[in-house]
C-alpha cells in the first residue's frame, strides 16, 4: 500500500482542521502553505499563481525517462463549508467512516495523490512529467482558474481528475456542461406615490426578463435554477437596480450555445431600463469521446491489475474536467477516493477508500 493509514488520516485531519471556504483568502493561504510543504515533501516542486480571492498551486515533479507531454492532475483546496463549520461538524473516525467538512470533497483526494507521488519518487520509477492544479475556487465555478486550466491542458498527454467518484467508486467519463449567469438591470428611482411615472421599475423589468429565460429554456434538455434574486431597497422607491444569479446545466453543446446566445440576446422591455448580461463561470458540456474511452479502458485495466475493479460512466455535476474534456484532451474524473454526502452535513470518506485510490493513483503516473 502507498499509503500508510495513520499517515494518510494524520494528513486528512490537517486538511480538514484548515477550513477553507471559497473566497476567504486568510482561510484559504494557511491551507496552501501546508499543502505545498506536503507536496514539497512528496517530491514535487511548487509555484502558486496568484490572486485576490485565493491562489491556485502548481506542482510540477520532472519527468524520469519517460520523454513527452505531462500528465495533469486537477483537484482544489476550497470547500462549500465556513469557517467554524467544525463546531457543529467534527472530524471524526469510526471504522472505516471519516467525517468532517470536506472530507470527501475533495481533500481525501489530495491525501491520496501525495501519497502516491511520494511513492513514485521512493521507488525511483519512471514516469513521464507530473503537473497538478490545485484551484482555490473550483466550488464557484474555477472562475479565475478556468484559463491556468486550458493552458496547462493544452499539452497534457492525459488529464486525471480527483473530483469525488460515483457512489461505490465508478469513474466520470462525461459532464454536464454548467454556466452560471447574473441577469443585471438598471432603472430610474423615483417616488413610488407622488411621480412613479418618472421612474422605470427594475424589479418589474428583471421579473418580466425572467419570463422571457424560461421561454428560452422550454422544451429543452436545460436545467435552470433561479439561485438569487436581489433588488430595490423601500416600498415607497421605484426599484432602481435590480439582479438575478441563474444556475444553468446542459447535456449537449448545441442547446448550450442556443440558450447562451439567447442570454446575450435579452434586450429590456421598459425604455430606460438598462439590461445586462454576463457569465459568472463557464464549464463547457464534456461528452464522452474516443479518447477519454481508451484512457477509461488503460485506468480499468490497471485498476484490475491491483485488484480494484471499476467501471465509468457520465455525471451531471460539473467540475474543472469540463474545460479539459471539452477541448477534447483524454480525461477521466472521479479518482479521488469513494465515500458520499458531498456538500452535506453527512459527508464522509472511506479509510480503506484513500490508500486503495493512492495505490491506483501510483500506478497510473507511471503507466498512463
Amino acid at each position: 500500500m502507498t499509503a500508510e493509514p495513520s499517515s494518510a488520516l494524520d494528513a486528512l485531519r490537517r486538511y480538514t482542521l484548515h477550513e477553507s471556504p471559497t473566497g476567504d483568502r486568510r482561510a484559504l493561504a494557511a491551507l496552501a502553505d501546508v499543502l505545498d510543504a506536503d507536496a514539497a515533501r512528496a517530491g514535487f516542486d511548487t509555484a502558486r499563481v496568484s490572486h485576490p480571492s485565493g491562489d491556485h498551486l502548481v506542482w510540477t515533479i520532472p519527468a524520469r525517462g519517460v520523454p513527452g507531454d505531462p500528465v495533469l492532475l486537477l483537484t482544489h483546496y476550497d470547500t462549500v463549508w465556513p469557517v467554524g463549520t467544525l463546531s457543529g461538524m467534527p472530524w471524526s473516525v469510526d471504522g472505516d467512516t471519516i467525517r468532517g467538512p470536506g472530507v470527501y470533497d475533495t481533500k481525501a483526494g489530495i491525501v491520496a495523490l501525495l501519497a502516491a507521488a511520494a511513492h513514485v519518487e521512493r521507488q525511483q520509477a519512471p514516469h513521464p512529467e507530473i503537473r497538478v492544479v490545485v484551484v482555490a475556487d473550483e466550488e464557484i465555478g474555477s472562475p479565475t482558474a478556468t484559463g491556468l486550466v486550458r493552458a496547462e491542458a493544452t499539452r497534457a498527454r492525459a488529464v486525471l481528475g480527483l473530483e469525488p467518484p460515483h457512489p461505490g467508486g465508478d469513474l466520470k467519463t462525461g459532464r454536464r456542461g454548467s454556466t452560471r449567469v447574473r441577469i443585471e438591470v438598471t432603472g430610474v428611482e423615483a417616488h413610488a406615490a407622488l411621480d412613479p411615472d418618472a421612474g422605470v421599475n427594475a424589479i418589474d423589468e428583471l421579473v418580466d426578463q425572467l419570463v422571457r429565460v424560461r421561454a428560452l429554456v422550454a422544451g429543452r434538455p436545460v436545467l435552470l435554477n433561479t439561485g438569487t434574486v436581489t433588488g430595490g431597497g423601500r416600498t415607497n422607491v421605484v426599484a432602481g437596480e435590480a439582479h438575478a444569479d441563474l444556475g444553468l446545466r446542459f447535456t449537449d453543446p448545441e442547446n448550450e450555445d442556443a440558450v447562451l446566445t439567447g442570454l446575450r440576446s435579452l434586450h429590456p422591455v421598459r425604455d430606460r431600463a438598462r439590461l445586462t448580461t454576463r457569465l459568472l463561470s463557464h464549464r463547457p458540456t464534456w461528452r464522452p469521446d474516443e479518447a477519454g474511452a481508451h484512457l477509461l479502458d488503460r485506468i480499468v485495466g490497471i485498476a484490475a491489475g491491483l485488484g480494484q475493479r471499476l467501471a465509468g460512466h457520465p455525471a451531471d455535476g460539473a467540475a474543472d474536467t469540463n474545460t479539459t474534456g471539452a477541448l477534447g484532451r483524454p480525461t477521466i474524473d472521479g479518482l479521488a477516493p469513494p465515500g458520499g454526502g458531498a456538500h452535506a452535513r453527512q459527508e464522509w470518506v472511506s479509510a480503506a477508500g484513500i490508500g486503495a485510490r493512492s495505490d491506483l493513483l501510483a500506478a497510473l503516473l507511471t503507466m498512463i
